[in-house]
């Protein structure tokens, strides 16, 4: 089943890699959306179906953390797993993101611990 993405991110390059990085790991790939903050991400959301969520956390407008936390609250975005990839993991913020149901990836990462995670992630709804 291809799955289709959000990619938000305030970095067009960064963007461009985690894209690139999920056309490398394998995964059956549908449609990949992007977003520059949580803002638009959330757009994204009302625009297009989106089985998962890679968010940022440091961006302008809205942060990662209030995006998941205002996909949290919609009944019609609640399920949507979340990877968040950021160089910002301390255990506390870590410890925050999975309460809110969120899986972490330190940057820099590989394209297979992205997909990785994806498919322990897909295992999980799948189960």
């Amino acid at each position: 089943m291809a799955i289709n993405f959000l990619i938000v991110d305030d970095s067009s390059v960064m963007r461009s890699m985690i894209a690139k990085a999920l056309q490398m790991s394998g995964i059956d790939l549908g449609a990949i959306h992007q977003a520059g903050n949580g803002k638009e991400g959330l757009d994204k959301l009302d625009e297009h179906v989106v089985d998962l969520a890679i968010v940022d956390i440091t961006m302008p407008v809205m942060n990662g953390e209030e995006m998941i936390d205002c996909m949290r609250s919609r009944s019609d975005t609640n399920q949507i797993p979340v990877i968040v990839i950021s160089n910002e993991g301390s255990e506390a913020r870590i410890e925050r993101l999975k309460e809110k149901k969120a899986w972490f990836i330190h940057k820099p990462f590989t394209p297979e611990r992205i997909r990785d995670v994806i498919n322990e992630l897909v295992g999980r709804q799948n189960a």
